[in-house]
């Protein structure tokens, strides 16, 4: 089956991920994580409800091609911001062309003469989600119909409402720059007692990490770092899912973080010195020529060499 879509957005040379998790957009973060993760329970083998070879097959190349891509661009702040700028500049084009626009789609044709465009294009965005993933067979079509709805909400609000908003400034800050400008700041407030969810949060990346799932084990810890930033525990497991990712620097960061809050930590004592390591022969090797070709060896992502090991009896 082909995961080509040539429709509403798409056709711009643009990834609708919206379209993909069948979420508005104008969707949060929070609303963005509760989708994927339905979906991902959908299509992934350990959680499906899919018998055939040939589904199971369809429904892992859909979560890995399409859905975990899609959640990964929308799901860290950087990169979503920098997709909602992208889309805003979309939606202002798309009014400048609106006369050259063909819709297929009856409802697509219904939401661009509707006059409360925002109650029926989230009722629509709505109502598709609840089936979007049921036929595997249909996903793509019914992502392309999405997006072409994306594109109707886009051409009518112009991008206007989806320019993400700077952090409020507070209030007290303002007051005190203002009026006294020479005046020291205030020392900073104790850091909050650690919230005893970050133990679940740690828990779920873990069993994750063991399944190697680790795009969703990377959404847990990066939440936990949320509540609990400056837990070694968590920036030691998060430089281990980096470093299953081959994203060595991002491994780096997190495990020295990881042996400053505590000098004792036992993953990262035992992954840094070996990644330490590979980033001295790789920033040690020729110009122009990678590790591999000159006789370095490569981190495995299989699970063994420099990263089999950390947990014991992991799923394959």
């Amino acid at each position: 089956m082909s995961l080509r879509i040539d429709r509403g957005l798409f056709q711009y040379e643009f990834i609708d991920n919206h379209a993909i998790l069948c979420v508005p957009v104008d969707a949060d973060v929070r609303e963005i994580r509760k989708r994927y993760l339905k979906i991902a329970r959908l299509l992934h083998p350990d959680s499906s409800v899919i018998h055939t070879e040939t589904e199971k097959k369809l429904a892992i190349e859909l979560l890995s091609k399409l859905v975990n891509p899609a959640y990964e661009a929308l799901s860290v702040e950087r990169t979503r911001s920098e997709y909602i700028i992208v889309l805003s500049q979309i939606g202002k084009r798309l009014t400048q062309e609106s006369a050259s626009i063909e819709l297929t789609t009856d409802l697509a044709k219904q939401l661009a003469a509707s006059p409360n465009i925002d109650h029926v294009y989230k009722s629509a965005i709505a109502k598709i989600a609840e089936t979007q993933y049921n036929s595997l067979q249909q996903v793509i079509p019914i992502i392309s119909q999405i997006s072409e709805l994306n594109l109707v909400y886009l051409m009518r609000s112009a991008g206007k409402a989806l320019a993400p908003s700077p952090p409020p400034v507070a209030q007290s800050t303002v007051n005190s720059n203002s009026s006294q400008p020479n005046t020291p700041a205030a020392p900073p407030p104790p850091p909050p007692k650690e919230d005893p969810a970050i133990e679940q949060y740690l828990r779920r990346a873990e069993s994750l990490i063991k399944k190697n799932q680790f795009a969703p084990a990377k959404v847990e810890l990066q939440d936990a770092l949320k509540i609990g930033p400056k837990n070694s525990r968590c920036h030691s497991l998060l430089g281990f899912v980096y470093l299953k990712q081959n994203q060595l620097k991002m491994a780096k960061i997190h495990f020295d973080n990881a042996l400053k809050l505590d000098p004792n930590d036992p993953t990262a004592l035992a992954w840094k010195p070996k990644l330490d390591k590979v980033l001295g022969q790789q920033s040690s090797s020729p110009k122009g020529n990678a590790p591999h070709n000159s006789g370095q060896k490569q981190p495995d992502k299989s699970g063994g060499g420099l990263f089999g090991g950390l947990f014991s009896g992991k799923k394959k």
